[in-house]
């Protein structure tokens, strides 16, 4: 009888020891980077991430994100949206000389308007329901203020960084006003055109905030992004923009000035006005030099050619606006020529301070190169009353610095505040915004337009918010609507 032969146990180990320490450690990070990227594909922001266009007003998508790609990106995302925020770094600590008395000096007459803006609410107030209205017709984001912090819930992408220097502006009224702020809900719109009609929504108005208004709609006005810079077309923050633009325009006195009409801008936009006054580029005949501003020849060179200090050369500027209300027009009125403005459909919240014959000159756009070529020859017979109109719409918008912009939002929000039939609380979507987290989204380029916007703590308490006054507002638009219908005769 042979020996049974003892066969050797078998290991529980088909590989080296050492590599299962390294396969769950390398299954546990592919894991969390799976967790990981499956978190950062459904966190939305202000820059753009996980957004699509606005489907009620498509542009090219062109700048999806800021963001780069891969883990870089991930980490990115979860910084700037979670990490940035801290307890002490959102607002400034308040100014005690800001809170030495509750108001300053009187407000501009214009900022009645703000009454008139939210007069739809001021017996039903506004519910919950009405901002889920607005959300469904047409917001690209929710703002929501709550002791003085920020959040913000992005539903759409906005064109270019319209949503990134809009929500900065928020960030910097709560630095500029610390703690004067009240709890806020609302919804933002960052497309040109006013989409809640009077008439379609006569019964049931619903409150969204955008960039212009019309007297056919209930959108409600606020200060556009390029207050606080327009990075992609080189514009600068507005107090910057318009000092320089003085600068430029008073370069040469009234005389020397160039006695014809100017206007360069885009005419490729949907715009039936633009386009027509492309006919009116002759300034033997017309007396006005029309000029196509090809933006994207100018990015390639610089923006050599369109600086706007350079603009302000002729005793006559044209506006016209575009696809709708354009930006263009606090530019014009800054230069101190004077401002040609062809009949306007929209406003923002700063053109209610206009008034023919005041501030500006009316064109009618029935009878548009005729009634550029009268104001022209009008103007050079009548130097003096030219010249004080052209200063005065200067005046205008020199009252209008970053100071009276913030005001203007201060008492906006404020009032609006007061017609909230609920109290602000943080949707479990929104997210954090502050200062260091816009900055973080941010790239270059845009960090240095944003940093030379920065507010900071008021040493003096806003404006005096003028009362409301509907027979005010009233007699102001019949008044104003008689002398527009006078300004456009042209005698034979």
């Amino acid at each position: 009888m042979g020996l049974l032969s003892k066969s050797k146990p078998r290991s529980l180990f088909l590989y080296p020891r050492y590599v299962y320490p390294f396969a769950a450690f390398l299954s546990l990070s592919l894991f969390l980077l799976f967790q990981v990227h499956n978190y950062v594909s459904r966190t939305k922001t202000v820059a753009g991430h996980n957004l699509e266009p606005t489907p009620w007003q498509i542009f090219p998508d062109t700048e999806k994100s800021n963001f780069e790609t891969g883990f870089t990106k991930a980490s990115k995302v979860i910084q700037c949206s979670y990490f940035t925020c801290g307890s002490g770094n959102n607002v400034p600590v308040q100014s005690k000389l800001s809170m030495s008395s509750k108001y300053g000096e009187n407000c501009p007459e214009f900022y009645r308007w703000i009454h008139h803006d939210l007069e739809p609410w001021h017996k039903s107030r506004i519910s919950l329901a009405h901002l889920m209205a607005a959300k469904e017709t047409a917001a690209a984001f929710r703002v929501v203020i709550i002791d003085g912090r920020l959040y913000v819930d992005s539903f759409y992408g906005c064109v270019q960084s319209r949503a990134l220097f809009t929500v900065w502006g928020f960030v910097q009224l709560l630095r500029r006003y610390p703690g004067q702020i009240r709890d806020v809900d609302l919804m933002f719109d960052c497309m040109d055109k006013p989409i809640i009609n009077r008439t379609e929504h006569a019964l049931w108005p619903f409150p969204l905030f955008r960039y212009c208004t019309s007297a056919q709609h209930f959108d409600i006005p606020f200060p556009d992004w390029s207050f606080w810079g327009w990075e992609e077309v080189n514009v600068s923050p507005w107090d910057e923009e318009f000092k320089s633009i003085k600068k430029g325009a008073n370069s040469k006195s009234w005389k020397k000035k160039i006695p014809y009409a100017y206007w360069k801008g885009n005419p490729d936009v949907v715009s039936p006005i633009r386009l027509a006054l492309l006919e009116c580029n002759d300034t033997e005949l017309w007396g006005a030099r029309i000029m196509r501003q090809n933006w994207t020849e100018e990015a390639e060179h610089g923006f050599s050619k369109s600086k706007l200090s350079n603009q302000c050369k002729n005793r006559y500027k044209i506006y016209a606006e575009g696809y709708a209300w354009s930006v263009s027009l606090k530019y014009i009125l800054a230069c101190g020529s004077v401002p040609l403005i062809i009949h306007p459909e929209y406003e923002d919240f700063f053109s209610r301070g206009l008034f023919p014959k005041k501030n500006y000159w009316p064109i009618s756009p029935t009878n548009l190169c005729p009634a550029i070529k009268y104001a022209v020859e009008y103007g050079n017979k009548h130097a003096r009353q030219a010249e004080a109109m052209g200063k005065a719409a200067q005046n205008l918008m020199e009252s209008i610095s970053m100071d009276g912009v913030y005001d203007y939002m201060y008492h906006l929000l404020n009032e609006y505040s007061k017609l909230l039939d609920f109290k602000p609380v943080r949707p479990s979507t929104a997210i954090e915004v502050c200062y260091q987290s816009l900055l973080c989204y941010a790239d270059e380029k845009k960090r240095k337009f944003l940093e030379r916007s920065t507010a900071f703590p008021s040493l003096n308490p806003p404006c005096k918010l003028p009362p409301r006054d509907d027979n005010y507002i009233k007699s102001w638009m019949e008044k104003k609507s008689k002398a527009i219908e006078e300004a456009e005769i042209i005698p034979p």
